[in-house]
């Protein structure tokens, strides 16, 4: 991936635009490709100004992330042509303009993510990203590398590109997948260092906001699409994912199929939803996905974070986090009411403990209790 510079004088943009088709101004932001919520998006950085805030506020759709550390606006040709990137063809055909000597690692590399059964998503981002490097090489092979040239490229994505951790690391992995996986040169990157990621936590709801959310979707599929995500501690591939088979209402089970990292695993359904469920299936009948679109098929995943957003609004919640939150906040509510921390590591289907523990981070009762010494004064 690349990015753009946009470096400029601050005082063209003293003025908030009140059109967002009006050209951005030059030296002030930094614009690259990334992902966000396994959708593409435009990230936007600059130095903090309210100006400039009040600016990137007017573009349409924009949001800030907190766990990027940056605004982002949907990655279209439009932002694009207005951002100053290469049009997404261009992106696509990368691998056309990569030397001819580095076309046949590309390929194997390719093969070898097909063979091991990685994500189409995994294999589209580490694909485009192996390819940023193999352009640089021109007609240099890439085999011919050695770790100290590969640490003189990684400094220089990050020194002279800029590039945001989340790009730096999915970057280095791709190339790590190709020289370990493909070459099967295991100890090639040792001396290489990783950016430190920013660790985040959990952006979670009360229990009291989730109640007004719930009671401010009076849309049958909406109210108990969210009932069900927060319910069940669903990631949001695994609701629109969810299929009428999948429910075991008489064991109160519903099982998730090839979720994360493609394992199955069992939820509790609950109790309360049931009667709701039943109402929703006789009203709606789907034929395969519990939530269809439109036009039959699985909900889209991008209509389903429309409906949580719209939810939130309409109950008067005004807090940057999106539908993934109500999977922390099942989590978060879990932990609270005194859930072992194992039958919640096994419920949200996390392979290692210590992703569960962080929402030990957002809730500890017993820290809770400690009153703050201002209250004694």
């Amino acid at each position: 991936m690349g990015n753009a510079h946009y470096l400029g004088n601050m005082e063209a943009v003293s003025t908030p635009a009140k059109n967002p088709e009006t050209p951005l101004p030059q030296e002030v932001w930094t614009v690259e490709p990334g992902m966000h919520r396994d959708e593409a998006v435009l990230l936007i950085r600059f130095p903090y100004h309210k100006e400039l805030v009040a600016r990137v506020r007017q573009l349409p759709g924009a949001r800030w992330s907190r766990t990027l550390k940056a605004w982002y606006v949907r990655d279209t040709e439009q932002y694009r042509q207005q951002f100053g990137l290469a049009p997404k063809e261009q992106v696509k055909q990368a691998p056309a303009r990569i030397g001819e000597v580095n076309r046949p690692a590309l390929q194997r590399m390719v093969e070898t993510l097909r063979l091991k059964g990685y994500s189409p998503h995994t294999e589209n981002t580490y694909r485009n990203e192996f390819a940023q490097l193999l352009f640089v090489l021109n007609d240099v092979p890439v085999d011919s590398l050695t770790p100290e040239r590969l640490r003189s490229y990684m400094l220089y994505c990050t020194s002279e590109l800029k590039l945001s951790e989340a790009t730096l690391h999915s970057r280095l992995n791709a190339i790590k997948f190709y020289f370990e996986q493909v070459l099967h040169r295991e100890k090639f990157f040792a001396e290489i260092p990783r950016p430190k990621k920013h660790s985040t936590l959990p952006k979670h709801i009360s229990q009291r906001d989730i109640k007004k959310l719930l009671e401010a979707t009076s849309n049958l599929k909406h109210n108990t699409l969210l009932r069900l995500c927060y319910g069940m501690g669903l990631r949001v591939s695994e609701i629109v994912g969810l299929k009428v088979q999948h429910i075991d209402s008489g064991n109160m089970q519903v099982v998730i199929v090839r979720g994360k990292g493609k394992k199955d695993r069992y939820v509790n359904l609950p109790e309360s939803i049931l009667a709701q469920l039943r109402m929703y299936y006789k009203e709606y009948q789907p034929k395969e996905y519990l939530f269809e679109g439109q036009y039959g098929g699985p909900y889209s995943a991008r209509s389903a974070q429309a409906v949580f957003k719209q939810a939130m609004k309409a109950a008067g919640i005004i807090k940057q986090v999106g539908i993934h939150g109500l999977r922390h906040s099942y989590a978060t509510h879990l932990m609270e009411a005194g859930t072992d921390i194992g039958h919640i590591q096994k419920l949200l289907g996390h392979e290692k403990i210590e992703t569960t523990l962080i929402y030990t981070q957002v809730t500890n009762r017993e820290t809770k209790k400690v009153k703050s010494p201002l209250d004694s004064l």
